[in-house]
């Protein structure tokens, strides 16, 4: 995997929109000029080909047997098992130990290339799978971990804090989504899943909150109509809550590299 900066989004449980969030900061790092490869390491909830609006898609063989990324919007390389299963509602029904091999072996076939980011759409907890991709990535990966206000918990922040740290990552900081609704006619915020402080759990963690993005339900319509939800809805304030998070990213990343130099 030879790009410059590589990026696992992690969470500490399901059901926080890391896939989202994972899939639109990918593509919010193509908006920026970068060239970008993401992977979606959830075998058994792989999503971000309908995300993308990735309808019809399948990852191929070459003549030497490596797969090949397939070709997403703005040019973003895609891998994820639901570019390889026959249908996108098919289970995957595998033990541990062997999704674990199974991750290992299609991470050695893919014939990834070179770029500036890869973003890595981890599963959900910290499971076997989860290790062994952390494991895989070489050193200075960094990490986000996704949460949402009903779920932002001191236990939660933690496992997943404690999982990163725990295998070598480098911590860039919290995305908290689904962090509050901005009404479109009288532009009032409200905390409809629940408000928590977000501040207080990263400082007692010693990192930071990167993004607040708001609910939106342009997301869901976006999605219906096999669209990614930035480029359907540019100025929807959870694309411009993304697109902020990528600027903040690149400008983190990119700065610790260039001090590394100096």
């Amino acid at each position: 995997m030879n790009f410059k900066n590589r990026i696992v989004v992690i969470s500490g449980k399901g059901g926080v929109g890391k896939s989202f969030v994972s899939s639109m900061l990918a593509l919010a790092l193509a908006e920026l000029g970068k060239e970008v490869a993401l992977f979606d390491a959830d075998l058994y909830g792989s999503s971000t080909p309908q995300l993308l609006g990735m309808h019809n898609v399948r990852l191929y063989a070459d003549e030497e047997g490596g797969i090949v990324p397939a070709e997403g919007p703005l040019g973003l390389r895609v891998v994820a098992m639901n570019l390889i299963i026959e249908t996108p509602e098919a289970p995957v029904v595998w033990r541990g130990p062997l999704a674990s091999r199974a991750i290992i072996e299609l991470m050695a076939m893919v014939k990834w290339g070179s770029g500036d980011y890869l973003v890595v759409d981890m599963p959900p907890g910290t499971g076997d799978i989860a290790i062994t991709i952390a494991q895989l990535m070489p050193q200075e990966t960094q990490a986000i971990v996704v949460t949402a206000p009903n779920v932002l918990s001191e236990v939660v922040v933690a496992k997943a804090v404690n999982f990163a740290v725990s295998a070598g990552l480098r911590l860039l900081g919290i995305v908290e989504n689904m962090s509050y609704f901005k009404c479109p006619h009288c532009g009032k915020e409200t905390s409809i899943m629940g408000k928590t402080g977000g501040d207080h759990l990263a400082s007692k963690y010693s990192t930071v909150v990167l993004a607040r993005i708001p609910l939106d339900p342009k997301v869901n319509e976006a999605i219906d109509k096999g669209v990614p939800y930035i480029i359907a809805e540019r100025e929807g304030e959870a694309a411009k809550a993304i697109r902020e998070l990528a600027k903040k990213i690149v400008q983190i990343v990119e700065q610790k590299g260039n001090e590394k130099k100096d």
